[in-house]
C-alpha cells in the first residue's frame, strides 16, 4: 500500500512537472537528493564501524556476558520462559545497547540473532512465543540515551546544534518503551501467561 501511495506522489509530481514545462527541477531535484543519499551512507560507514567494532570487541571480551549477568533481575521478569546464560539473552542485551546508543542498524544482526536464539526455544514453530513478543515489544520502542545515529546525519546536514534532540529522544523513546512493555505485560495477563 505504501509503495502504491509513493508512486502515485512520484507520478502526479513527474507529469505536473511535464505539464507545466519544469521537468528539469524534477530531474535536478533527484540527481541532488541521490548525490545526498550516497554522502549520508557513506558517512555513516564510520560511526557504525566503530560501535559495530566496539561492541564486537565487548562481545569477545566477556562483557556482554557480564552485563546479561548484571541485568539478570530485569531480564528474568520481562523473559521468565529463557533459560539462564541462554545465548538469546546475550544478543537480546546487545541489541538493546545498540539501541540505547542509537545505532538502529547495527542492533539488527543482534536483533536477528536473538530472534534464532528464541526461536530454538519455542514450542510451536509458526507462532511467536512470548519472549519473542516481549523482545519485538522491547526492540521497536527501545529507550535512546544517545541518538548516535541521527546526530551524525544532522552533522552532515550543516545543522547548527547537532545534539539538541537529544533530551526530547531520551522523553519520546523512554515513554514508548514504558508504554510497550505495560502493553506486553496487558497482553499476558489477557492470554493467561505471567511476567
Amino acid at each position: 500500500m505504501v509503495n502504491a501511495v509513493w508512486l502515485f506522489l512520484l507520478a502526479v509530481g513527474i507529469i505536473v512537472a511535464a505539464l507545466t514545462g519544469r521537468i528539469d527541477v524534477v530531474t535536478s531535484s533527484a540527481m541532488a537528493a541521490a548525490k545526498l543519499g550516497v554522502e549520508v551512507a557513506i558517512s555513516l560507514i564510520g560511526i557504525m564501524s566503530l560501535w559495530l567494532g566496539l561492541m564486537r570487541l565487548a562481545e569477545e571480551a566477556g562483557l556482554v556476558r557480564a552485563l546479561a549477568r548484571a541485568l539478570e533481575p530485569l531480564t528474568r521478569l520481562l523473559f521468565p520462559s529463557v533459560p539462564r546464560d541462554h545465548p538469546a539473552l546475550g544478543a537480546i542485551i546487545l541489541n538493546i545497547s545498540a539501541n540505547i546508543l542509537g545505532l538502529g542498524n547495527a542492533a539488527t544482526p543482534f536483533g536477528l540473532k536473538a530472534m534464532e536464539e528464541l526461536q530454538k526455544l519455542n514450542q510451536t514453530r509458526d507462532e511467536a512465543s512470548e519472549a519473542m513478543c516481549t523482545f519485538l515489544a522491547l526492540n521497536t520502542s527501545a529507550l535512546t540515551l544517545i541518538p548516535a545515529t541521527i546526530i551524525a546525519v544532522r552533522l552532515k546536514a550543516d545543522s547548527g546544534n547537532p545534539t539538541e534532540i537529544i533530551g526530547t529522544t531520551i522523553f519520546a523513546t523512554g515513554c514508548a518503551m514504558t508504554a510497550a512493555i505495560f502493553a506486553d505485560y496487558l497482553f499476558r495477563r489477557r492470554k493467561g501467561g505471567r511476567l
